[in-house]
Formats: structure tokens, sequence, C-alpha cells
């Protein structure tokens, strides 16, 4: 079964989550395209709901299928909150930011009562580490902030794209870090944040409250309490 089919599945199972009336929180990803696509067939078959969105990529998609979304600070709560994941561990530790969205996609996924991810089987892992450690980081003296980002064993590499710096929807830079020796944990995470120039990282712990694992023909679920 191909990885995009694991996406669909996910997806379609997710769509089954959203209730009428409710306010979605939106990720973003290549699974949360299609997971908006199809919430979008719904809402034009008569579901009524509102979103927010934690990339303008994703917001602009969500328009153009009818979904109405609104500004964090437009709404009152946001009911379920759906993303991807680069990595989900048998812990549910996830690692997210290969997108570029990883700030915002924490601070929608915080701001929710319940909190959804949608992965293909490829990416549910015994141990996070194998996909680059996304650190979103301030532009002013980047160098200053990757030497420090080296002293902790991570090897940093600026992302670039079209020979110019990625630049997130918040003016900011992404910074992937090979982990190698390093373990990608919460204690890392802390770690890293304290590192002046650093903004966010990739590390989301303690965030998921059920994943959806699009595998062969039938969707695994998992459930996390935190």
């Amino acid at each position: 079964m191909s990885r995009e089919r694991e996406k669909e599945l996910a997806a379609l199972t997710a769509v089954d989550w959203v209730k009428d009336g409710m306010t979605i929180g939106l990720g973003s990803g290549s699974t949360m395209n299609i997971f908006i696509e199809k919430l979008g067939e719904r809402v034009q078959q008569g579901l009524t709901i509102e979103a927010v969105s934690s990339s303008v990529k994703s917001a602009r998609l969500a328009g153009q299928y009818g979904i109405r979304v609104r500004t964090m600070e437009e709404v009152d709560a946001v009911e379920l909150a759906v993303d991807g994941a680069d990595e989900v561990t048998p812990e549910g530790l996830l690692v997210k930011g290969g997108g570029g969205s990883l700030l915002r996609e924490k601070l929608v996924l915080e701001a929710a009562d319940k909190r959804l991810i949608l992965i293909d089987a490829g990416k549910y892992v015994n141990a996070a580490g194998a996909f680059p450690l996304p650190v979103e980081i301030v532009p002013f003296a980047y160098g200053q902030t990757m030497e420090r980002l080296r002293r902790t064993g991570l090897e940093p590499e600026l992302r670039v794209r079209e020979d110019e710096p990625f630049v997130t929807d918040n003016g900011l830079w992404i910074v992937d870090c090979k982990t190698k020796g390093v373990t990608v944990s919460e204690s890392l995470h802390e770690q890293l944040k304290l590192l002046t120039g650093v903004v966010e990282t990739g590390i989301f712990a303690s965030v998921a409250d059920d994943v959806l694992i699009g595998k062969q023909e039938e969707v695994e679920h998992l459930t996390f309490s935190r």
C-alpha cells in the first residue's frame, strides 16, 4: 500500500470525529491537506464548522473548500485540533516541523480540548531521531545560535529554499538538526528552549491525545493520557 493511501485512510477516519458546530484546529502538511479536502467535502454537504489554522497555506486551502477560518483571538474555544507528524513514538512523543509551521502548530494544539494526530505507518517509530529535528530560531545572530545548538551535541543545518533561508509564517528561520547520539526527548526540548535565539523546537511531548495510523487497509487508533 502507498503512503498516500495510508494518509488518506487516516484522514477519512478523522473527518468522522468532526461534529456540527465545532471549532477545529487545522495543522499543516501533506496528510492535513488530504484531511482539509475531505472535511471541505463535508462542509459542502452541510456540515457547519469554523476553524483556526496553524499556517497560511492550510488557511488558504481551507478557504478554497468553503471552511470558515478565524483567528485564534476570534474563537472562544477549540474543541478538536487535528494535525500530522513527522515521527510518533509508542510513548506518544511527536517530532514535527518538516513543513516549517511548528510554532503555530504547537500553539493550536495546546489551545485545543482534544488533540488528534494523523500519520501513515512509516512515521510510527520506536524512537525519534531519524528525522532531523526542526528548531525555529531568530534570524539575527543565527550563527551564534547554531553554535549553541552544536554545543548540545546536535548537528544543525540552516534550512534553505532556492538558495535563500526558509522563512516561516512568523518571519523566523528553521534549523534542521541531526541528532545522532543525542536522545530526542522532552528534556532535550527543555534544554534547547533555554538557548538564546531559539524560539521553539519540533519536539511535542505530552501533546497527543489520540493518533490515527493509516496501516494497510485499516486504521490503528492509539490513545495517550496527558
